[in-house]
């Protein structure tokens, strides 16, 4: 793989070379060449497989990299054409974003702190999303005093996740297109190289 896509420079950073093709678990769509760095930050900090660990590194995901992130998991046309994310990144936007509100802080050194680590999880398997219900929790509060903050349906969770969407980065979700499932591709389709002669453009 290293070699098929080592002519290609990273479709997130923009920057290094590529070293895998980045794909949605979800859907099996290839979106694109990433470099070693990218493919490390999008991928959820699993603790099993239903199981996420929600660090810092979901800060530039749906934070400060917002936009840019989008428009690269919105390259698969299944999240597309549904206008939400792989689960795994739904489940994580979920406990990062629409239940943010709901962490409890605590004082510190410089002024109050959020508890403990963010964690969720679901029930339910990624074949059938539809299915699933979203666990958000606080790991090692300090006090003992907390653990589940949240429980979010799916549907739920992809109806927040819409508005946020429009909010956030009015183009992708312009580009996400309606909530529909016709038309989607039945096998990944390939990456294919650039023939114009314009530098390593995508697509």
């Amino acid at each position: 793989m290293s070699r098929q896509v080592a002519g290609w420079v990273c479709a997130v950073c923009g920057m290094a070379p590529a070293a895998v093709l980045d794909h949605c678990h979800e859907h099996g769509y290839v979106r694109a060449p990433v470099c070693p760095s990218c493919n490390t930050l999008e991928r959820p900090d699993h603790l099993y497989d239903n199981d996420i660990r929600v660090a810092n590194r979901y800060r530039r995901l749906f934070d400060t990299d917002a936009v840019g992130w989008l428009r690269h998991w919105h390259r698969c046309p299944g999240c597309r054409a549904r206008t939400t994310l792989p689960l795994p990144h739904l489940a994580a936007w979920t406990a990062h974003t629409a239940t943010r509100t709901l962490r409890p802080t605590h004082p510190g050194s410089r002024g109050r702190k959020p508890c403990g680590v963010l964690r969720v999880w679901w029930t339910g398997s990624q074949n059938t999303p539809r299915s699933c219900l979203f666990t958000v929790s606080v790991d090692f509060c300090p006090f003992g005093e907390h653990r589940v903050l949240a429980q979010v349906p799916y549907r739920e969770a992809v109806e927040w996740f819409g508005t946020w969407l429009v909010e956030t980065a009015p183009a992708v979700a312009a580009e996400a297109g309606p909530d529909r499932l016709d038309d989607l591709p039945a096998t990944p389709r390939p990456v294919i190289a650039d023939t114009s002669g314009e530098g390593l453009a995508l697509f």
